[in-house]
Order: C-alpha cells, then sequence, then structure tokens
C-alpha cells in the first residue's frame, strides 16, 4: 500500500508514524527524505531570511526551481498514494495534503494530538493511538469514502474484511 505522511518537519511523532507503517510492509512517502540520498524542501535552500518575505517575495518564492523541485515531489506521492496519514499537529500545507486526498477519494486517518478541536475531520477516520493508524492502513484496501463514512468495498485482498466504520 502507498502511504502519504503528512504533517510537519516539527512533529517529533512524524518518523515513528512512517517508520511503523514501513514496519508493516508499505511503500510511505517521508517529506523529511523524499528519496534516496534527498533531504526534503525547505523554505531556506531559496533564502535563510525566508521568515522575513514580504506577500509579494513569498508569492515570487513560490516559483522558484526549488520550490517547484519541492513540490512535485509531494504532489506527485499525493497523487499516487493509496491511503493518507495526517499526524497531528501541523500546519496549513498537511491540511492541504489531507484535504487533497480526501477529495479525491482516498481513505484518510488522522493521528489527534492536543489542541483545538476540528469539526471537519468527521470527514476522515481520527486515531487516538499509533496502533490505531497501522490498523486503519493495514486495512485500507477495503474502504471509500461515501457521505460520511467509510464503507467496505468488495474483497480485494486477504485482510480481515471491515464492514463500515462511521465517522461520528
Amino acid at each position: 500500500m502507498k502511504v502519504y505522511v503528512a504533517s510537519s518537519w516539527r512533529n517529533q511523532k512524524q518518523p515513528e508514524v512512517v517508520s511503523a507503517l514501513r514496519a508493516q510492509g508499505h511503500d510511505v512517502y517521508d517529506f523529511r527524505n523524499p528519496e534516496p540520498d534527498s533531504h526534503g524542501f525547505n523554505w531556506r535552500e531559496i533564502d535563510p531570511a525566508w521568515q522575513t518575505w514580504t506577500l509579494a517575495e513569498y508569492q515570487a518564492a513560490l516559483n522558484h526551481p526549488i520550490a517547484r523541485a519541492g513540490y512535485k515531489l509531494d504532489m506527485t506521492a499525493l497523487e499516487n498514494c493509496d491511503v493518507c496519514v495526517l499526524v497531528m499537529p501541523c500546519g496549513r500545507s498537511a491540511h492541504l495534503e489531507a484535504g487533497y486526498a480526501i477529495g479525491a477519494g482516498k481513505p484518510t486517518v488522522i493521528l489527534l494530538s492536543d489542541g483545538e478541536p476540528e469539526l471537519m475531520y468527521k470527514m476522515a477516520r481520527t486515531c487516538l493511538a499509533l496502533s490505531e493508524v497501522v490498523e486503519f492502513v493495514n486495512n485500507a484496501c477495503h474502504y471509500r469514502a461515501q457521505g460520511g463514512f467509510f464503507v467496505a468495498m468488495m474483497d480485494c485482498c486477504t485482510h480481515t474484511r471491515i464492514t463500515r466504520h462511521e465517522t461520528d
């Protein structure tokens, strides 16, 4: 199963999630190390003073070759994934990635953390523990999003068939 893990560079749980899913045999995209001998995109590569940019400088930087290359790596992995995992806490980019996956009908799971409640997380499966995330991903081939539910599809592998998960 191809898994896209969306999170933050500052999230200390992200590497553990990537490792746990890889240990289950999944092909996991790690934005921190998207290719062999490659580190993930960072605004500092474009400008060490990126945090002082004006909006116009930020807008221009989105078209910088380094930004375009980083975007291409992430988007290709997101488009090709079978399931998306959002690891909280995280920021805007990770939420856009999860929203894209949900909109594309990809099973999506959120590993919750302390913070403000979010009503729209009802679009995805929410989990409190990494073990729940692993179980969801292991069985994600059985799910498709339909009207606020993850409903079982036809038997497609030897995993235990899951019949329905309500998101409320």
